[in-house]
């Protein structure tokens, strides 16, 4: 099944999208950082088989004792093709 998980698992977000904190696996590179109040952070599992793929992204502001996720939560599935 590995071979079909092809993106990474969450990475931090800055101002411009991609910031430079801790990633959230080892896809590219070996991340021991911890994920430290007032940042923000994805989560966004996907899987992508030979016929379709599924991905899901939920963002997360961490604050001093706790984390909340921001945005609009999705209730349905969006078909891109």
């Amino acid at each position: 099944m590995a071979q079909y998980i092809r993106h990474r698992t969450g990475h931090s977000i800055g101002r411009e999208v991609h910031g430079v904190g801790a990633n959230m696996d080892n896809m590219e590179t070996h991340d021991e950082r911890p994920v430290i109040p007032w940042t923000c952070f994805s989560v966004e599992p996907a899987l992508y088989l030979p016929d379709f793929g599924v991905r899901t992204e939920v963002n997360v502001f961490v604050e001093e004792r706790g984390a909340r996720v921001t945005g609009e939560i999705q209730t349905e599935f969006v078909r891109l093709c």
